[in-house]
């Protein structure tokens, strides 16, 4: 095979339009698959967060439970406490004992009618969370089927175009090897700087392809003659007649067929 150098022009356009071709193709895979791979990712850290959120609602019922059996401890003491000082009061020598035993069964009274308001302000607590467990758990519910049906939807979409990708993407950078350094270099600057990616177009009804900007004559005839490398002066994208885009479109749709 000729060196790289000793190509001719024409040779060297054919080059960067089947590279065109094979990435463009290789475009047209990944947007079949479009946003679905980062819904998928989404959607996993939605599912995560709300599980998350979960979780932190039961540790805080498991919390507020326990703040419960705390409270119902304290009234059992206090009414063990307030029978005691009943008890006492029956053996009292004078009024200042039994004054000051009343008010101890008093401090107990408010202890026991304070525990039993927590009480019924936690049990308030937690079925407000549990409310909001119901309402997150259906979510999860929903999220996790939406999720599903995404993953089967890009696994399918994978499956089909998983193979011909990886052959296409090794195709080309095999026709990289092939072609000069700098026009590898230059196609992959113009192809970043277009929103196509279409870094090498046809010449089609008098101007390049996409474009409505007309390419004058003697132009289009230097494009045809294949002597030099030409660029829209529009898009900067690397300008080839449409004769040679049909025979080289023909040959790579063979090859597109194998894979």
């Amino acid at each position: 095979m000729a060196k790289k150098n000793d190509v001719t022009v024409e040779e060297k356009l054919r080059a960067l339009y089947d590279l065109q071709l094979v990435d463009s193709r290789i475009d047209e895979i990944r947007n079949v698959r479009g946003e679905l791979p980062l819904e998928v990712e989404d959607l996993e850290d939605e599912v995560a967060g709300l599980n998350t959120r979960l979780e932190k609602l039961e540790a805080d019922i498991e919390v507020i439970e326990n703040d419960i059996k705390s409270k119902k401890n304290l009234i059992d003491e206090s009414k063990t406490a307030m029978k005691k000082y009943s008890e006492q009061q029956k053996n009292v020598r004078n009024n200042r004992e039994f004054n000051a035993l009343s008010k101890e069964v008093e401090f107990q009274e408010l202890e026991i009618e304070l525990a039993e308001k927590n009480i019924k302000e936690y049990k308030a607590q937690i079925e407000q969370k549990k409310e909001v467990i119901a309402k997150t758990t259906e979510r999860v519910d929903e999220r996790k089927k939406h999720l599903e049906h995404k993953k089967n939807e890009l696994d399918e979409i994978l499956a089909e175009t998983e193979k011909e990708e990886q052959a296409l993407i090794d195709k080309s950078k095999e026709y990289e090897q092939n072609i000069e350094e700098r026009l590898v270099k230059a196609y992959k600057r113009i192809r970043t700087n277009v929103k196509n990616g279409l870094a090498i177009v046809p010449v089609e009804r008098g101007a390049s392809g996409g474009s409505y900007f007309t390419i004058p004559p003697q132009v289009i005839m230097e494009i045809a003659g294949r002597k030099k490398i030409i660029t829209d002066e529009h898009s900067g994208r690397i300008l080839v007649d449409e004769e040679l885009a049909k025979e080289e479109q023909e040959k790579m749709d063979g090859l597109f067929n194998r894979f």
